[in-house]
């Protein structure tokens, strides 16, 4: 097949869904198909062209047998609503221009977020007469009213709007957990036009690894120490502070250290926080290469998943799968009845404490750095349940068999396509 994937994030972007797409995309190609994969200049998560793609309005090229076509966004540093909009908008029109340039897809694959990008994938769906397949990340704009990031009403209205929109002309969506479709359910999407593909782990490059000689422990001086680390997105979903007040009320045990690894300028502000709660307990870390991500998490003795209370009960961070496949045991300071919680309690992989709770999280590091038989058998089971539930293989199957599935069935055949009727418009929205 021929498959379009459109997707704002993708290599070499390190972390959120960009990896994944990379490995989507290449192991598409890996069975036979042909890819390409229409995205942005890469910024994440810096907010930052990189040094490699600066000055470029438009670039296309191969990687490991995907054709990637990138063009120009806007984009600043210091994120913001209007901010936003203008990054959103300017992928919008830029990539347009990119998509059609290339052969004519069976299938597209469109990611969300961006949420907007659904306007110009649906008119590369139309113009090319194929069905377009969503792939919900994340539901917005719920989850950034929810956590306060999205306040203006009107913004809001839009967004709404653009939701709705993006629902209806879909061919079919698919999500990444059932919470996801509970939600979709209620909003009056059919059940039969969802499909639930969880996110998933190269099990084979995610592995467990032995801490004895282990190149970050040496490199950091943490041989002799009990590791608990975060790695990833630090944003105000999840809350970093309360790991920080953790290690002050864990600062007597002189073996545990808190390892956090993150971007640069988040660390910044993290290292603020641990001036005030007078830390030394706490190692920051910048995001390390790809290729070192294997061994960076076999350094630690658990993993730390953390969201704040106001985060949406469906939030599923894509980190959970990556821990339990690295063989370590997570310690998920989550909404309790969140989809996130459920799915560390499913995996037997992991322990759920309270949200922004740094006795709760204490008090769990502590039960497990008393027993290590206890952190071994939860680590042996978490990646048991990466193997038999997040593997890529699966997923690949899983999407191939989708594609399949859409194209046979189409939104209409290739020689009599077929303009939306106006129910499949997007709902006008009044600017005051």
């Amino acid at each position: 097949m021929r498959i379009l994937i459109y997707s704002y994030n993708y290599y070499p972007e390190p972390i959120g869904i960009a990896p994944l797409m990379t490995e989507l995309a290449e192991g598409l190609v890996a069975r036979g198909h042909e890819i390409r994969v229409v995205t942005g200049m890469p910024n994440y998560p810096q907010r930052k062209i990189y040094p490699d793609y600066q000055g470029k309005l438009y670039c296309t090229e191969e990687r490991n047998g995907v054709v990637i076509q990138r063009s120009s966004v806007w984009i600043r540093p210091q994120p913001g609503l209007i901010s936003r909009m203008l990054l959103d908008g300017s992928f919008v029109l830029t990539s347009l221009l990119q998509a059609l340039r290339g052969w004519q897809p069976d299938v597209i694959l469109l990611t969300v977020p961006p949420l907007p990008i659904a306007v110009p994938a649906t008119l590369l769906g139309w113009f090319y007469a194929c069905p377009v397949v969503l792939n919900l990340q994340d539901i917005l704009p719920e989850a950034a009213v929810h956590v306060g990031l999205i306040k203006n009403k009107h913004a809001i209205k839009v967004f709404e709007a653009l939701e709705k929109f993006a629902y209806r002309s879909a061919h079919t969506i698919s999500v990444i957990t059932e919470g996801f479709t509970e939600n979709l359910v209620g909003k009056g999407v059919a059940i039969e036009k969802i499909r639930c593909i969880p996110n998933w782990v190269d099990v084979k490059f995610i592995r467990p690894l032995s801490k004895a000689q282990n190149p970050f422990r040496q490199i950091h001086a943490l041989q002799d120490k009990f590791v608990v680390m975060y790695s990833g997105n630090i944003a105000l979903t999840q809350g970093l502070q309360t790991v920080i007040e953790t290690a002050a009320k864990l600062r007597h045990l002189s073996d545990i250290v808190f390892v956090i690894v993150g971007e640069a300028k988040a660390l910044d502000d993290l290292w603020q926080v641990c001036r005030e709660h007078q830390v030394e307990n706490v190692l920051l870390l910048p995001f390390q290469p790809r290729e070192k991500l294997p061994e960076m998490l076999a350094a630690a003795d658990v993993g730390l998943v953390m969201q704040k209370k106001n985060v949406v009960a469906f939030n599923m961070p894509s980190k959970i799968q990556v821990l339990l496949a690295s063989g370590r045991p997570i310690v998920a300071s989550v909404p309790m009845n969140g989809t996130a919680a459920n799915a560390v309690r499913q995996s037997g992989g992991g322990i759920v404490v309270e949200p922004e709770s740094a006795d709760r999280l204490a008090e769990a590091i502590v039960e497990l750095h008393a027993d290590p038989a206890k952190v071994a058998a939860i680590g042996e089971q978490g990646r048991r349940y990466a193997i038999q539930h997040y593997s890529a293989e699966q997923a690949l199957n899983r999407y191939e068999k989708l594609f399949y599935e859409v194209a046979s069935a189409g939104v209409s055949t290739k020689s009599g396509a077929t303009l939306p009727s106006e129910n499949a418009l997007p709902d006008a929205v009044p600017i005051e």
